[in-house]
């Protein structure tokens, strides 16, 4: 389901941000954020805040800023097994540096800079990313992470992070949804967990719990008119006990390509649903909890599908494998 977010922001500088280690999203145009470009001062950082030095906006893409996915796992993250909140988000004893607003009458953050780091930062609102390959490593976003201006896709990559707020439910998917990589990343409290809008969007070794409000229609991956080489490997998406839900796999309205590898998923009404891709679709290794469904465990174009080795099993509450229930065969 299609989303709107309200969001007003000026442009605003973006520097590497290091902390310390110690132990709709949506297809519609945010057309409420004005373009404009401004220059600051730089602001001491403490162990609360940190600085942003003047800079100018940035508004044309670089060459090679397109963040080809890699292909298939990157070997296997934090997470022994299957992906858990234990061993995904921010690092243990990871030391963040709170990051002072630069949204007027919000609580948000914008980065304009191409090429800027985000490192060990805590966000208490929501992350609004205006510019190319930028980076986001061990830091706290309480709200949203999305790439979306106006009529424009930019690009970004997100490890080891939690998103998402500690109670509470936002309608609004936790991470999307241009052209961006994530490895490692929590999604908390959120009624999707990520979101496809654009191309080139490969998802690794993150996990998500997905919750729901009424009408929200909630899904663990979301695509909506999305364009090519979208890749979701070794994920964990839970949807069991939520009202109002589609699927935690929900990969439709597709471009092109769609790889859908490695995956253990719960709940829906659908636990996986694949169809209106436009090229390729392969969706192998997965891992489904047996009966956790509404309606049936898929819905898919299984004839276009290149399908194999998915499996119905049982998890325990630490989401580890326990039983093989049988094979999961392509069935719509």
């Amino acid at each position: 389901m299609r989303h709107a977010r309200a969001v007003v922001t000026v442009g605003a500088a973006a520097m590497l941000l290091t902390g310390c280690t110690g132990s709709t999203p949506v297809a519609d145009p945010v057309s409420t954020i004005p373009s404009t470009t401004t220059t600051g001062g730089t602001t001491a950082a403490s162990s609360t805040t940190s600085s942003a030095p003047s800079s100018t906006t940035t508004t044309s893409k670089p060459a090679g800023s397109s963040a080809k996915p890699p292909a298939g796992r990157s070997g296997g993250g934090r997470c022994p097994a299957y992906p858990t909140p234990a061993c995904t988000g921010v690092p243990p004893g990871t030391k963040l540096k709170d990051l002072a607003p630069n949204v007027p009458d919000g609580d948000g953050y914008r980065v304009t800079d191409n090429g800027a780091v985000l490192d060990g930062v805590h966000i208490a609102g929501n992350l609004l990313i205006t510019a190319y390959n930028v980076t986001v490593r061990n830091s706290q976003i309480d709200g949203w992470v999305d790439d979306q201006y106006g009529n424009a896709y930019y690009s970004y990559t997100i490890s080891d992070s939690t998103i998402g707020r500690p109670t509470g439910c936002d309608s609004l998917p936790g991470v999307g949804q241009g052209s961006y990589t994530a490895r490692g990343v929590l999604v908390q409290n959120h009624s999707h967990g990520f979101q496809a809008g654009g191309s080139d969007i490969a998802i690794h070794d993150s996990f998500a719990r997905i919750c729901s409000n009424p009408g929200d229609h909630s899904d663990g991956i979301q695509s909506y008119r999305a364009g090519d080489n979208i890749v979701l490997d070794h994920n964990t998406l839970d949807e069991r006990g939520v009202k109002d839900i589609t699927a935690p796999i929900f990969l439709t309205d597709q471009g092109n390509n769609v790889t859908a590898t490695n995956n253990l998923v719960a709940g829906g009404t659908y636990s996986i649903q694949v169809k209106n891709f436009g090229g390729s679709a392969v969706v192998t290794g997965n891992r489904m909890v047996a009966n956790s469904w509404e309606y049936a465990p898929v819905e898919a174009e299984c004839s276009r599908i290149q399908w194999s080795d998915n499996t119905l099993v049982t998890i325990d509450a630490n989401y580890a494998v326990t039983g093989t229930v049988g094979p999961l065969p392509c069935a719509s």
